[in-house]
């Protein structure tokens, strides 16, 4: 946002450099981020916070000015002629939650022509160009003192020739409207528009009608100025695609007791411009009060929170010259709130503003007493072992948005979305129920810019619309692509695959005690991931993970033209588990036997090696150290001897599985007859499994 210092020095007579203003303002919040120019001629850019709608404009930055300098705020105090006549104008709020109140005033007998150059000059400063006396006075009014107001042109407002109607109402079916940028927009009933007695004029606080726009053959003018419902402006605006400077701050708020002083000061800039003679009284209808109850302001909290007195002449003096009303009670205030403070609430509030205008360079570097202890949130420490353990494996921490589209909610999981009730745009219109969109996102970016490998991982909440109530789960989600970490220093290079993917998996979930860790190789979603290069992980039959390579089409549609692999952890299911206790075992000072097993095996999912070495270890053999996979061969010539059989194995197709299992004692030295017997046992629990050796 643009401000001009020259305008603000306007209201307050403060003698410091505009270096030193734009310094000294943004010490207390109101933030100057750069000028342009210099001299009279030089411009604040400033960054205006959402809630301080306020200080959207010259006279509320003064304020602040006042405020900081203990300088008096010159009042805005428009001067206006003697009324002749009868305004000629009924208006009625139909709708009072839309519209709470609304101020117009009528100018009759104008000539319509070019501003002022001193007008046109300042609001092209500001990057805004100069339309005609009208409607620049309505813009010079919204930068100088902050309330949107806007012109009609009384003659094209059906009933002109008698008392025209104004009536502030919901649309009806069918209704539509050319706005001043010369789109015919079709309305529902819940755009709230100013109407005539037929027609829509404006769709309040947002932009007026094309037909009853000012023109150089405008004679007869209405100013209308009005508080809307800042929910009600903000739909509109969503709906309609549209944002202008008048829907900018009804959004956020604007000054209830500001309505009247804003048509008036039109009505001067008018006069001044164009001539014409003001007519009537203001009509000003209120269809609700805006009052706002008066809030205690406590000294020893004063203290307590800032850790500092500041005395009561000093608060009176802030506040008061921020607009405040003040009354002693004891030791303590009764403040009541300006109408335009919407973001003041609250006790706090009131410190806050304290604070900032005294000045929190002076207040002592120490931290507030505090009586109680630090409580370690669950699942803290085995967050840090997580994360700790991914910066090891080579991943990069990220964080992407917590939203996403509707269409991404549901492609990349089967929970259903929390929509958002004012989304940001299409795009980010629901909470996220994966956090695989954002890393798909993040990867791209990275490739997009040249990085051609990138490990990533973010750790946070994703939302699901669940019936228990209970819509958050904690997750951690993988991205990865490119080349693999080398192992070794002469290792060859080679490109990240699945198995890098399963290893990083079974690394992370180690230090969680179980009984069984499976990797279910199904397709865990069809549309997302890579046949037979994904996997669920299965803990004691719970779902901990799902992992695998992105489908070429996912992928692509990302824009990224390589491998990508993604996975997800379901913390909240991991952490109901206890880690495990890490202990010291002597190394055995007694060898180890080994003993291979080539064994033939249906091909079938009922034959993975988690099945086959779940069995091993079900046998309970105490020196049972390890079962490992030496060598696996499947195809059409498994099995044969000499002559290709029809079907081998009992009619099904068949893989040849080379074992090696090693068993070691801590105490002793193992016989040949013991190992032979365990032998035995598990060739009879391969069979079991429809395997058997090999001749």
């Amino acid at each position: 946002m643009k401000l001009s210092p020259q305008w603000l020095r306007e209201f307050v007579d403060v003698k410091v450099s505009n270096a030193q203003l734009a310094e000294e303002l943004t010490l207390t919040g109101t933030a100057v981020e750069n000028t342009v120019g210099d001299g009279d001629a030089m411009i604040f850019e400033m960054e205006i916070t959402t809630n301080r709608p306020d200080d959207m404009n010259h006279y509320g930055v003064a304020r602040e000015i006042s405020a900081l300098y203990d300088v008096p705020l010159k009042a805005i105090k428009p001067k206006l002629p003697a009324v002749t006549g009868l305004a000629g104008i009924a208006i009625t709020i139909e709708d009072g939650h839309g519209c709470a109140r609304y101020t117009a005033r009528v100018i009759r007998g104008v000539k319509i022509g070019p501003s002022p150059k001193s007008v046109a000059e300042r609001l092209a400063s500001l990057e805004h160009r100069a339309i005609n006396s009208a409607a620049d006075a309505s813009n010079y009014t919204l930068w100088e003192m902050g309330h949107p107001t806007h012109a009609f042109d009384l003659d094209k407002l059906e009933g002109a020739k008698g008392d025209v109607r104004i009536a502030v109402r919901r649309a009806r079916d069918g209704e539509t409207l050319k706005t001043l940028d010369g789109v015919e927009r079709k309305l529902t009933r819940e755009d709230l528009v100013i109407a005539d007695a037929v027609k829509p004029v404006a769709l309040a606080g947002v932009m007026g009608g094309f037909d009853s726009m000012i023109t150089d053959a405008t004679t007869n003018v209405l100013i209308e100025a009005a508080w809307f419902e800042p929910v009600v402006v903000r739909k509109m605006a969503k709906r309609h695609g549209m944002h202008t400077d008048a829907s900018h701050r009804f959004e956020r708020g604007a000054d209830f007791g500001a309505t009247l002083l804003a048509a008036d000061r039109v009505a001067e800039l008018i006069l001044a411009s164009a001539g014409g003679n003001l007519v009537g009284a203001p009509i000003d209808v209120i269809a609700r009060e805006m009052s706002r109850p008066p809030i205690m302001l406590r000294c020893a909290e004063v203290k307590r929170i800032l850790g500092k007195v500041i005395p009561a002449k000093e608060m009176q003096r802030i506040l008061g010259r921020l607009g405040f009303g003040l009354t002693p009670n004891g030791d303590d205030f009764t403040v009541q709130i300006p109408s335009w403070r919407l973001d003041v609430e609250r006790e706090i509030d009131l410190i806050e503003e304290l604070a900032r205008v005294h000045g929190y360079d002076k207040f002592e570097n120490s931290l507030p007493p505090y009586v109680g202890a630090v409580v370690e949130l669950p699942g803290a420490e085995k967050d840090a072992r997580m994360r700790s353990t991914l910066l090891a494996l080579g991943y990069n921490e990220a964080i992407s948005l917590t939203f996403i589209s509707t269409a991404e909610a549901k492609f990349f999981s089967p929970a259903l979305a929390l929509t958002i009730a004012n989304p940001l745009s299409d795009e980010a219109s629901v909470m996220r129920n994966s956090l695989i969109p954002g890393m798909l996102g993040m990867l791209a970016h990275n490739l997009n810019r040249g990085v051609e490998t990138v490990r990533l991982f973010e750790a946070g909440n994703v939302f699901e619309d669940a019936a228990s109530g209970d819509f958050q789960r904690k997750r951690v989600c993988l991205g990865a692509t490119g080349q693999a970490i080398a192992a070794g220093l002469h290792q060859q290079a080679r490109a990240y695959s699945f198995f890098d993917m399963k290893g990083d998996i079974e690394t992370l979930l180690m230090p969680f005690a179980c009984n069984s860790l499976q990797f279910n190789p199904e397709i865990v979603l069809e549309n997302r991931y890579h046949p037979g290069r994904s996997a669920r992980v299965m803990m004691d039959g719970v779902t901990v993970a799902k992992f695998g390579q992105l489908l070429p089409e996912v992928a692509t549609s990302f824009k990224m033209r390589q491998d990508v692999f993604v996975g997800e952890i379901y913390l909240d299911a991991l952490y109901q588990r206890q880690t495990r206790n890490i202990r010291y075992v002597a190394l055995p000072r007694f060898p180890a036997m080994e003993r291979d097993f080539s064994l033939l095996f249906p091909d079938t999912e009922a034959t993975r090696f988690e099945k086959i070495r779940g069995a091993i270890t079900g046998l309970k053999i105490p020196e049972l150290r390890r079962v490992d996979p030496v060598e696996v061969l499947a195809g059409s010539g498994v099995g044969w001897k000499k002559d290709p059989p029809k079907q081998s194995l009992d009619g099904a197709p068949s893989k040849s599985v080379l074992l090696r299992v090693t068993f070691q004692s801590s105490e002793r030295t193992l016989r040949e007859e013991e190992v032979a017997q365990w032998a035995q046992a598990i060739v009879a629990a391969m069979e079991k499994l429809g395997g058997k050796l090999r001749s």
